[in-house]
């Protein structure tokens, strides 16, 4: 059946009485841009200057046939079938469906399932990227349809999708409060030469997620000295988290990235394709993470322990493959 069998055409002065098919909505340049009139609403001699001002000569009457999904019953119950954790869903508008976050953590979408529905014909799935921090409130995807009226076999095809794989496609984990651990290394800090400029920035960096330092400690340029102070962190069970700052490039003098290693850590890598931050170091001490900061944590907005730590926070263990990712899209200053 073509959709258009369903609808009828009636010129706007002859509409008084008539139920509105769909959201109409109203543009004015640089001032507003919303429904004006929304679906379901019965249409009044007044709101015929409306009508005819954003266009509208001829409006629509719905007589939806079976096994056919008006656009905005169409558009909830792709995003009921998307929804996780962590999401809520707004109403239906314009024919669109808005999951946003509930919570300030982190979101998780399904990229591969994403693709499948939106190789569909005249279904749409439009999300941020996963492993985006979230506040409560943000938008995390839009759901709607093409054409005002779909096939409901279209729809019922998203939903298994959506269902195929047992878990949601869009979810927000929300962010653990750790305790960290801070090492500050450089010989130039620990004798007071120059002032520490590591400390506030992390400390920030963790508040941001709920996290905090507990104690910041500082070390000079000396392996043993180092590792010390990360098995003291370690014997003392506080620490759910083990930041060490500086001395992570390849001068001699750099001394970080060894003493992580003679500490007992496993690396999951030395080192990330992501500018900046690509001299990072990311290991684990038993199921502790610890990370070798570099020195552009201090002054770059968003380096490579921006993109890891949420994730920490989150929970997540990271891997080999996390860290080979950050290669594609990773370049965001040299």
């Amino acid at each position: 059946m073509k959709h258009d069998s369903m609808l009828e055409e009636v010129p706007v002065e002859q509409a008084v009485g008539m139920v509105l098919a769909h959201d109409l909505t109203q543009i004015i340049p640089g001032k507003f841009k919303g429904r004006l009139f929304k679906k379901g609403h019965v249409i009044r001699e007044e709101d015929i200057p409306a009508l005819l001002s954003i266009g509208k000569e001829h409006i629509y009457t719905l007589r939806l046939q079976q096994d056919y999904l008006h656009e905005d019953e169409a558009a909830l119950r792709m995003a009921k079938a998307a929804q996780g954790a962590g999401v809520t869903l707004s109403e239906p508008h314009e024919g669109k469906v808005t999951l946003k976050s509930a919570i300030h953590g982190l979101v998780k979408i399904d990229k591969d399932r994403i693709d499948q529905v939106n190789s569909l014909d005249q279904v749409i799935m439009s999300t941020v990227k996963t492993n985006t921090v979230a506040e409560p409130g943000r938008s995390l995807m839009g759901t709607r349809v093409i054409p005002l009226v779909i096939e409901e076999d279209r729809i019922t095809a998203v939903e298994r999708i959506a269902a195929s794989l047992g878990q949601p496609m869009v979810e927000v984990k929300p962010f653990r409060p750790l305790r960290a651990g801070l090492i500050t290394t450089g010989s130039e800090v620990f004798k007071g030469r120059i002032e520490d400029k590591f400390g506030p920035v992390v400390r920030s960096k963790l508040a941001a997620l709920g996290s905090e330092v507990i104690e910041q400690r500082f070390a000079p340029d000396d392996s043993e000295t180092i590792v010390q102070e990360i098995r003291r962190f370690l014997e003392e069970d506080r620490a759910d988290l083990i930041l060490v700052t500086g001395g992570m490039s390849v001068d001699p003098d750099d001394r970080t990235p060894g003493a992580i290693k003679r500490a007992g850590a496993s690396v999951i890598s030395y080192g990330t394709p992501m500018l900046p931050g690509s001299m990072l170091l990311m290991g684990y001490l038993d199921d502790i993470p610890i990370m070798g900061l570099p020195g552009c944590v201090m002054h770059d907005p968003y380096t490579s322990f921006d993109v890891l730590l949420p994730r920490i926070c989150a929970g997540e263990t990271i891997t080999r493959a996390d860290i080979t990712e950050l290669g594609y899209g990773g370049l965001y200053g040299c």
